[in-house]
C-alpha cells in the first residue's frame, strides 16, 4: 500500500520509505533516514540523519530520533540509531546516536517508551522493555529483554540492567541492576525478588523456588562473594545459572540489599 504523507511533512531528498506509512503534519524526516513498513509518526516528530526503524512501529508527537550524542568529546562520524519493529515511542522520547564510527544506538523490538524518556549514546536495548515517563538513560547503558523501569529513573552511564528486573520510580541506579529482582530507593538496594513479572511471565515453580533460594544464599550468607556463588551455581537451575553470570561479568558491581560482607 502507498504511504500517507500530511502535504506539510518535510521528507529529505534521499530518505528512504516503505509501504504504508502514516507520516503527520510537520514531521521531518532528514535525507540519510531509512524506514521500513506500516509504522505510524506522529505530528512534529523529527527522524535525523542515520536513523534506521524498522516495521510497525508507533512514534509519537514531537520524538526526536538520531539526535547528535550528547557527549562533549564526539566529533562527527558515521554513526546510527537502529529500531527495530513493534516499538511504542509516545510523546517527547529522545534516542541519541552512538558516538564509536559505525557504532549504533539499538533499540529491539516490542518496547514501549512513556513521554519524555531519553536513551542517550550507545545504549543496547534488548525487547519487551517498559520505561515509564521522564526515565533517563546514560550512554552505554544496557538493558536486557523484559526490564520494567518505573517513572522518574535515572541510569548512569555504563551500567547493564538484567531481564525482568523491576526498578521502582525515581530510583538512582548508579550499578548494574540485578536480573529477576526488585530494586528501588535513593541510594537503590534490592527488595527482593520480582514475584509479580515472573508469575505474569509464566515462570515454573520450580524457576521461582531456586532463585528464592539463589537470593537466600546471595543476600544472607556469611561466606565470600565468590563462595556464595558458587553455592548458588550448585542449583543448576537455568534461571539461577544466568543471575550467577550476571553478577560474574558485571563491570560496575551492582546494586544489593546490604553491604557485602
Amino acid at each position: 500500500m502507498a504511504n500517507e504523507i500530511h502535504p506539510t511533512a518535510i521528507i529529505a531528498d534521499g530518505a528512504k520509505l516503505g509501504e504504508d506509512n502514516y507520516i503527520a503534519p510537520y514531521v521531518v524526516i532528514e535525507k540519510d533516514v531509512v524506514i521500513g513498513s506500516g509504522n505510524n509518526i506522529g505530528a512534529h516528530a523529527v527522524l535525523k540523519n542515520k536513523t534506521r526503524i524498522g516495521n510497525e512501529n508507533v512514534i509519537a508527537e514531537h520524538a526526536v530520533l538520531g539526535g547528535l550524542p550528547q557527549d562533549l568529546g564526539f566529533v562527527e562520524k558515521d554513526t546510527y540509531v537502529e529500531i527495530g519493529s513493534g516499538n511504542v515511542l509516545r510523546e517527547g522520547v529522545t534516542i541519541n546516536r552512538a558516538t564509536k564510527d559505525n557504532g549504533s544506538t539499538r533499540l529491539g523490538d516490542h518496547n514501549y517508551l512513556m513521554t519524555q524518556v531519553h536513551i542517550g549514546h550507545d545504549c543496547q536495548l534488548g525487547n519487551n522493555i517498559v520505561l515509564a515517563p521522564s526515565t533517563g538513560i546514560g550512554g552505554h547503558v544496557h538493558i536486557d529483554d523484559r526490564a520494567f523501569i518505573s517513572g522518574g529513573v535515572m541510569v548512569h552511564q555504563f551500567g547493564r540492567i538484567g531481564s525482568y528486573a523491576m526498578i521502582g520510580g525515581n530510583s538512582k541506579i548508579t550499578q548494574d541492576v540485578l536480573p529477576f529482582m526488585m530494586t528501588d530507593g535513593v541510594p537503590a538496594t534490592v527488595h527482593g525478588l520480582n514475584l509479580v513479572g515472573l508469575r505474569r511471565a509464566k515462570f515454573s515453580r520450580d524457576d521461582i523456588r531456586s532463585l528464592k533460594e539463589a537470593y537466600r544464599i546471595l543476600f544472607l550468607g556469611a561466606d565470600s562473594l565468590q563462595e556464595r556463588l558458587a553455592k548458588m551455581s550448585l542449583l543448576e537451575n537455568e534461571k539461577t545459572t544466568q543471575l550467577v553470570e550476571f553478577i560474574r561479568t558485571s563491570k560496575r558491581g551492582f546494586h544489593r540489599d546490604k553491604p557485602d560482607k
